[in-house]
């Protein structure tokens, strides 16, 4: 039998078949642990908060219909990169070596060494935010400082589990059904004594797109995560369907369930949801601390994957030492950081994610839907064309929807930024990355048929 200490240090090179051990329900278990999150709920509030604070201010239908649509895209696009993941069975920053080379991954593998660390900091955030409505509650005592510090050593632990050791120990021995209990019983608390039909037909914005393009972003930020945990899958089709089908399943119900409280409890800011709750009686205070403790597999996603992407640039550090640096570094910044900054961060994660994704699916398309280790490991140092059709799917993003920092957006509008179009941002900037991804590589492939 298969000891799970034999995987949590496994480093860049292709998971030998020994170690590819998680069958569909073992990833459907982990997926569905990673999107069951007290975050996905704050972000369903954003969709309806009003545009003071980050929110988008929009109607409950036009809020579902957008929770709908890129939940079915997003998780589409999430259990794509799970089948790649479990073809070439390396990480994802690593599997980027082969549409970007080996040098050109380096670009994105620091970008997503700062969405783990911004990802590790948001959760910490919101698990400390609600022990400590907890606390405050039951013993009058808030320590949002201390949780904070308590759940960064949480998440260092289960992260040095590794992926098999985190599901074996930790995702199959936590009661799954205390979680969906308490998700009922606050659907319940959240329209007791409220009126369903007169919150559905509430005024509120039409902007259907921004919407979409939210709820994509918070799915689509874990593409380049996935294949970090599905290169232990036994098969292809266990990586397709455990991701995409995992993620899937809570994504509407739980974004759905934070637009209904912000919007039922007339919640004005995203911590306040969550104090909202904590103060709905010993039931909510159960339910919300089930879903506290749940919350830190979303840490520990994020401290082992900021680890592991690390590997790329420093394959010669060992992995522990890289887990205790991130889970130390997010910790410090969970103590600084607003959680108000959290939905300008989701959008742009998705400028930089949606075409980097509509690359690298491009290139595996036209490279015959496998990578073999020469690809990865023995290809370019560079490939300029695939970081020129990401750029421009990034640029184009960033056109129609301009996200970042004041400095940054103030520098796009010099660009004159178009009006949101149909399809909001996030679909022409992969829809356009693809494109010109699937053009270079197939130009770059003329010459060696001409030699032939």
């Amino acid at each position: 039998m298969l000891d799970d200490t034999d995987t949590p240090s496994w480093g860049i090179e292709p998971v030998p078949e020994r170690l590819r051990v998680l069958g569909i329900f073992d990833g459907f278990l982990l997926w569905a642990n990673l999107s069951v999150s007290l975050l996905v709920i704050v972000a369903g509030a954003f969709l309806v908060l009003p545009a003071d604070q980050y929110g988008l201010a929009l109607s409950l239908p036009v809020a579902f219909g957008a929770i709908v649509a890129a939940a079915v895209a997003g998780n589409l696009l999430l259990g794509l990169g799970g089948l790649i993941g479990a073809d070439a069975r390396v990480p994802t920053m690593v599997l980027m070596r082969a549409p970007l080379g080996r040098r050109g991954s380096y670009l994105p593998t620091g970008l997503n060494i700062a969405q783990c660390l911004g990802w590790s900091v948001f959760e910490l955030i919101i698990i400390a935010t609600g022990a400590s409505a907890l606390s405050q509650q039951v013993l009058g005592i808030g320590g949002v400082a201390f949780w904070k510090i308590l759940f960064g050593v949480v998440a260092t632990v289960l992260a040095f589990l590794g992926p098999v050791g985190f599901v074996r120990r930790y995702v199959r021995k936590f009661a799954v059904w205390v979680v969906i209990a308490s998700l009922l019983y606050i659907t319940w608390w959240s329209l007791h004594g409220q009126h369903p039909v007169a919150l559905w037909h509430r005024g509120g914005s039409h902007a259907f797109w921004p919407g979409f393009d939210l709820v994509l972003a918070s799915i689509i930020s874990w593409t380049p995560l996935v294949a970090d945990y599905t290169r232990f899958s036994t098969t292809r089709s266990s990586g397709f369907w455990g991701s995409g089908l995992g993620y899937f399943v809570p994504t509407i119900p739980l974004f759905g369930l934070g637009a209904v409280i912000a919007m039922s409890r007339q919640i004005s800011d995203a911590p306040g949801l969550l104090t909202a709750v904590a103060a709905g009686g010993a039931a909510s205070i159960l339910a919300l601390l089930a879903l506290t403790v749940d919350e830190s597999d979303e840490a520990f996603a994020n401290v082992y994957s900021g680890a592991v992407s690390l590997q790329n640039l420093l394959p010669a550090v060992p992995q522990r030492l890289l887990v205790g640096a991130v889970a130390a570094i997010s910790t410090v910044g969970a103590l600084l950081v607003d959680l108000r900054n959290y939905q300008p961060f989701l959008y742009l994660l998705g400028s930089f994610f949606v075409p980097l994704f509509a690359v690298l699916l491009a290139d595996w398309l036209l490279a015959g839907r496998h990578y073999r280790p020469d690809d990865v490991f023995r290809g370019a140092e560079w490939r300029f064309e695939m970081l020129a059709a990401w750029l421009a799917g990034f640029c184009l993003y960033q056109w129609l929807s301009p996200q970042g920092p004041s400095w940054w957006t103030d520098l796009v509008a010099h660009a004159h930024p178009h009006a949101l179009p149909w399809g909001g941002a996030s679909l022409p900037s992969f829809a356009a990355a693809f494109l010109l991804a699937a053009i270079a590589r197939t130009l770059a492939r003329v010459p060696a048929l001409q030699r032939a």
